[in-house]
């Protein structure tokens, strides 16, 4: 299912997420209830008229207008508040990432991609010859961040150290991840090697562990209260459980 926040032309508040299912006469009908306007056309962030519904995108951030199809949404917009419906691209490490302004500065305000990406060019960032902004960092660690940004859930998939999402939340200043003990919780790493990994206060409350190897990783403080263990390594492991 795909998710976009719709806005009337013009405006920049008072949004509205939407699921988008059916056909594009379906997504205006429903704009149309939710914001309380006569829905007849929706544009993307950078004025395009979106005529077919599978060109929208999970996340996208759209407009509707009740008139003339050939009006630009976002003229009457101008600041910070036209610039964060522009669509950029990364490139992190080589691997390039399509999003949104709005995704980089909305969830982590003070974070350092907010600061960088809040107006165009303040940072002076570098860009590749496809107008990519460069980023030498991890892409394997960086794509768990943006998910996290994009939608509110950290979710890390199988083979990625969270060590090293951690330590990327920690560079770009995501606070919500970097605190202490704060990503972990719930998440799942059945069967995952956590050998000899700095584990230390790690909060791992209801964490799915199961068939985990945990050999010689520093567990001292960690937080295992529900966690599942079943079949998971605890061989010399500094933490008791």
């Amino acid at each position: 299912m795909r998710r976009v926040t719709l806005f009337v032309r013009g405006t920049a508040t008072n949004g509205k997420v939407l699921a988008v299912y059916g056909s594009l006469e379906d997504l205006l009908s429903a704009a149309s209830c939710k914001l309380g306007v006569r829905a007849a056309s929706v544009y993307n962030g950078n004025g395009g008229l979106i005529d077919d519904v599978t060109l929208i995108r999970d996340d996208d951030v759209l407009y509707v207008s009740e008139g003339d199809p050939s009006e630009d949404p976002q003229e009457e917009l101008s600041g910070p508040e036209k610039t964060h419906t522009d669509w950029l691209t990364l490139n992190v490490g080589g691997r390039c990432f399509t999003t949104t302004r709005s995704t980089l500065v909305s969830k982590e305000p003070e974070s350092m991609l907010a600061h960088m990406f809040r107006e165009k060019d303040v940072w002076g960032n570098k860009q590749d010859s496809q107008g990519a902004y460069l980023i030498d960092r991890s892409p394997d660690y960086f794509e768990p961040i943006l998910n996290y940004l994009r939608h509110g859930q950290l979710i890390i998939n199988e083979g990625i150290n969270p060590l090293g999402v951690l330590e990327e939340a920690r560079f770009f200043g995501i606070e919500q991840l970097a605190e202490p003990g704060g990503p972990y919780k719930g998440l799942n790493f059945n069967g995952a090697d956590l050998s000899r990994l700095d584990l230390r206060y790690i909060n791992f409350k209801m964490a799915n562990l199961r068939g985990a190897n945990l050999t010689h990783a520093n567990l001292s403080g960690a937080n295992l209260e529900r966690a599942d263990l079943s079949m998971a390594c605890l061989d010399v492991s500094t933490r008791d459980v």
